[in-house]
């Protein structure tokens, strides 16, 4: 058996076409799928079958699918080891940050990665959740930093590590502020901004604010978490943030916190391709999320 073909296999598996598959590995589709063909032939038995406009994983495929993601996930232990020990200085950390993870949330749980004793050299890239899981799926990140745990039914092998959460607070430029009077009455018919549909806090918000009969002027909604509060620091209007991390934004952008409630909570996690953590860097994200940024 070919490496090589496992690999194919393996894209084909993760990406769920052989067309994505061929895209992310420069190939011609007929490529990829003619060294599927010559891995099925060496292991006899079908990996895939049609599923509409795609494929999906037979018995064997599944079973080939979970072997080629140890031999992976051993083959990359191997080059980081192998490589620490050639004296590379510095072991690469890639970490997807889905976007809707506020940024001052992201900095404060991967800075202790900066005050490792063995040198880590940090590589960060912001999408949407689902591309990041495509991206660990593949093994090009070795973690990614969301506000949800990994979705049910998507087809990547992948667990989830809680670090913590958060109250929801309210916050407002100081003008806006001085018109608030009880809490969170003196939401309703105001102005609101409102993080974008893929954040899970919205969703949350929006129920709270149901319950409560408010009925605030929404307007504005942010896929960025930074632009909204930009916005809120001009006077546009109340806007949410975790109350983790009050003090940071209250300081950062010159706002007044009017308000917070438990009844929206919001949560963090880490979500990698290993159910038992061995990545150093991943430990001491975990630990000090755990022990600092959420002890309270």
């Amino acid at each position: 058996m070919n490496l090589k073909h496992l690999h194919y296999f393996w894209t084909v598996a993760r990406t769920g076409s052989v067309a994505a598959a061929a895209e992310r590995l420069h190939l011609t589709p007929q490529t990829v799928s003619a060294q599927i063909k010559l891995l099925e032939d060496a292991l006899g038995s079908p990996l895939f079958q049609a599923a509409g406009r795609g494929l999906k994983l037979t018995e064997a495929g599944r079973l080939a699918l979970g072997y080629a993601d140890e031999i992976f996930a051993l083959s990359d232990a191997l080059q980081a080891t192998v490589g620490r020990q050639r004296g590379v200085p510095n072991l690469p950390f890639r970490v997807g940050i889905s976007d809707a993870v506020p940024k001052n949330i992201a900095y404060r749980l991967l800075s202790p990665v900066t005050e490792m004793a063995e040198p880590v050299r940090l590589i960060c890239q912001e999408g949407k959740l689902d591309r990041l899981l495509a991206e660990l799926a593949l093994h090009r990140l070795d973690m990614v930093v969301a506000d949800r745990p990994l979705p049910s039914g998507v087809r990547v092998r992948g667990f989830n590590h809680k670090l913590g959460e958060s109250d929801m607070a309210f916050f407002a430029a100081p003008k806006l502020a001085r018109s608030c009077g009880k809490f969170p009455r003196c939401l309703d018919g105001q102005p609101l901004l409102l993080p974008g549909e893929d954040s899970t806090a919205r969703g949350r918000i929006e129920q709270w604010l149901e319950a409560e009969r408010i009925v605030p002027n929404i307007v504005g909604e942010f896929d960025d978490a930074a632009l909204m509060k930009s916005f809120g620091q001009a006077g546009r209007g109340f806007f949410p943030a975790p109350a983790v991390l009050a003090g940071a934004v209250a300081a950062q952008y010159g706002v007044r916190e009017v308000g917070r409630t438990s009844a929206v909570r919001e949560a963090f996690y880490a979500i990698t391709g290993e159910r038992r953590i061995t990545h150093p860097a991943v430990l001491t994200i975990t630990e000090a999320a755990r022990d600092s940024l959420f002890s309270a």
